[in-house]
């Protein structure tokens, strides 16, 4: 009988099946699958299935879900395909034992050897993980220790060696009262450390401008601040910051005058005070807290002169109180002018006359009569005292800021100042705005209600007497006005040629007289050598050279000019300025007033159970709007014009503020860079 098979299939049948084992990324599974395909014609088998937990890729450290394949195959040429293929692919390709018992042993082989991994690396975690735990303890100190010997480090980059390179030199800013303590700390860090040089503090003279130094407490910081952000005050002179403790709220309270608002600045402020350590309040990450909370004594400061100057103004969120009885009797005025009850029907307005006995008995014991908020015309009463009050008040700002600069002349040995500056100066404002002053006290002085109809206006006096002229419909003051206003006028003008030339004047001649006091020697045949200030064109020349005295001598003129020009021109612009006093003082009172009648006083209108239902809500509105428009926005407002007044109308009337800050070595500024 003939074979049923062909005897060429017995040979394929005779040879053994091998297998590949290995893992493949998923995104290359499709392509491989396709080139084992075409590449060895079918001849094999292949299985492919993901693993059933992700594992990290060594090369990229991705996590990815592998997928395992198993392909079968027979013949040697295509088992070097695939492993060809495999590699290509940059599959890891895996031993695949033949027999089941050698692939049950390799099973049993690889689990041990998993066990064994676990426990070591379930070991190795406990023993990182107590590591770690010394290490979190131990850190904080290590950071401290090494943010120290860095910044340590960095100050002993700035030294110098030594001829010998043997010892560092650093030249330093220290204040002179502090280096006792310097020379204490350089002896115990020589014994400490066992050095046999000791070392030693030794001043030297030097031509730079010292940096300044003012030290300040919790209390002072904040006011320090408001004036260096303006400028930090040059070498020795005036530091403003003392007598801004006390102005600077004080004007601030006069444009936000009110005893319920100042009173609940006051209480935030000092809980802010009272809790100042506490860390949540210290460490706060918040910006703008960060800000108040540094202000803290400024802020306390602020209220409590908002509630003072609110008992002068008599207002408690725009209400008034009756702290003493009235000095206006309305009983009196009414049985001298027989009001009738017909004649109170038809009249609702009544005026009481302060020149009927018994209607006014005189002053208010402090601050403003109550009676006054409930008359028609207190708002004129209020803008007229409140415009006067700014201008007096400004007036005596500016002059002790021109008073403050006679300190800076005596002390930078400037005494010629006093007489061609400080003098022409205080003639200018006193003659002019002084004077102002004075009219508006003697015409409160002088005229009372029984001639109050006739008492004379401020303004026009005022604006006749820099015409020279005077109005005969508006009678003098007293005798001999025409004349005194003349002569201040004159006094004025005069003064303005002083400031202006003296300064360059006796410059030029101090000048010219130190270059003739060189130049004798010369003339008496004796040899003189160069100073050490003497230019190389000076030196060229012979002497001084005629184009640098120009150059310095119009130099001096120009800032002199520049300054007297700012100064007579800021006198009558720093008075109008002041006038905000008056202007943010009544938009806080008509503010507060129109939120009182607008919303607090609509929860007064029910009588019944529902009046005290609605009133709840109301109130809360009543306190958010306070809250966040007349102690946030108005009080913002304020702080920014008694800035401006204490920087601009203030401090430039004696402050510089060229200087710089001294930053002296500290573990706890430099650790945080």
């Amino acid at each position: 009988h003939e074979p049923i098979l062909d005897p060429s299939l017995h040979q394929h049948l005779d040879r053994k099946i091998n297998f590949v084992a290995g893992v493949i990324h998923p995104w290359r599974v499709s392509a491989f699958e396709r080139l084992l395909w075409r590449a060895c014609r079918g001849y094999l088998v292949a299985s492919f299935v993901e693993m059933p937990e992700p594992m990290e890729d060594p090369a990229t450290g991705e996590t990815i879900t592998w997928v395992i394949f198993l392909i079968s195959y027979w013949g040697e040429q295509i088992g070097q395909k695939i492993r060809k293929i495999s590699d290509c692919f940059h599959c890891q390709v895996y031993p695949y034992p033949e027999s089941e018992a050698s692939r049950e042993e390799t099973m049993n082989g690889l689990h041990s050897q998993i066990q064994d991994l676990s426990l070591v690396l379930e070991e190795t975690e406990q023993y990182l993980a107590q590591v770690l735990d010394k290490v979190a303890v131990a850190l904080p100190t290590w950071r401290v220790q090494v943010q120290k010997m860095k910044a340590i480090y960095l100050v002993l980059n700035q030294c110098s060696f030594d001829v010998t390179q043997k010892c560092l030199i650093a030249e330093v800013w220290c204040p002179v009262r502090d280096l006792t303590q310097v020379q204490d700390a350089l002896r115990q860090g020589s014994y400490k450390s066992g050095s046999s040089v000791e070392c030693f503090v030794q001043r030297i003279p030097t031509s730079e401008s010292p940096p300044t130094l003012i030290r300040t407490n919790k209390f002072t910081a904040g006011f320090q601040s408001i004036v260096d952000a303006y400028g930090v005050a040059s070498y020795q002179e005036v530091n403003p910051a003392p007598y801004a403790i006390i102005t600077f709220p004080f004007i601030f309270a006069i444009m936000f005058g009110d005893v319920g608002h100042g009173l609940l600045m006051f209480l935030f402020a000092l809980w802010m005070v009272v809790y100042e350590n506490s860390p949540s309040l210290r460490q706060a990450s918040n910006e703008i807290w960060q800000t108040f909370f540094e202000g803290r004594y400024l802020i306390l400061l602020m209220g409590a002169f908002s509630i003072y100057t609110g008992f002068i103004y008599n207002e408690c969120f725009s209400k008034a109180t009756v702290i003493f009885p009235s000095a206006w009797s309305v009983a009196t005025m009414a049985n001298h002018s027989s009001w009738s009850s017909a004649y109170l029907a038809t009249h609702p307005t009544l005026t009481l006359d302060p020149n009927v006995t018994g209607v006014f008995r005189g002053p208010y014991p402090f601050g403003i009569d109550p009676i006054w908020s409930l008359a028609t015309n207190h708002l004129n009463f209020l803008n007229s005292f409140k415009m006067k009050m700014s201008v007096v008040l400004g007036i005596v700002h500016m002059g002790f800021g021109v008073l403050l600069g006679v300190f800076n002349h005596v002390h930078f040995q400037q005494r010629h100042r006093l007489v061609l500056e400080f003098l022409p100066e205080m003639v200018f404002l006193l003659a002019l705005f002084g004077y102002l002053v004075f009219l508006i006290f003697y015409k409160w002085i002088t005229f009372s209600a029984a001639d109050s109809l006739v008492a004379p206006s401020i303004l026009i006096h005022f604006i006749d007497m820099f015409l020279f002229t005077s109005n005969a419909g508006n009678l003098p003051l007293y005798r001999g006005q025409v004349a005194v206003q003349t002569v201040l006028v004159v006094l004025a003008l005069a003064s303005v040629p002083v400031l202006l030339l003296g300064t360059p004047l006796y410059l030029c001649c101090r000048r010219r007289q130190v270059a003739t006091e060189e130049q004798e020697p010369l003339l008496e045949g004796q040899e003189a050598g160069n100073s050490v200030n003497t230019t190389k064109e000076d030196v060229e020349s012979g002497g001084h050279s005629p184009d640098a005295e120009h150059l310095d001598f119009a130099e001096i003129f120009m800032h002199q000019a520049i300054h007297t020009i700012e100064y007579c021109l800021g006198c009558v612009s720093n008075t109008a300025s002041y006038l905000r006093l008056w202007a943010l003082s009544l938009a806080h009172a008509q503010l507060s007033e129109v939120l009182w009648t607008m919303v607090m006083r609509n929860g007064f209108v029910g009588l019944s159970y529902v009046g005290g239902v609605v009133l709840v809500p109301v109130f809360a509105a009543f306190a958010v709007l306070t809250v966040a428009i007349l102690l946030v926005m108005e009080g913002l407002s304020a702080f920014l014009h008694a800035l401006r007044l204490h920087w601009v109308e203030f401090q430039n009337k004696f402050y510089v503020g060229a200087g710089y800050k001294l930053c002296p070595f500290a573990f706890a500024v430099d650790t945080g860079e």
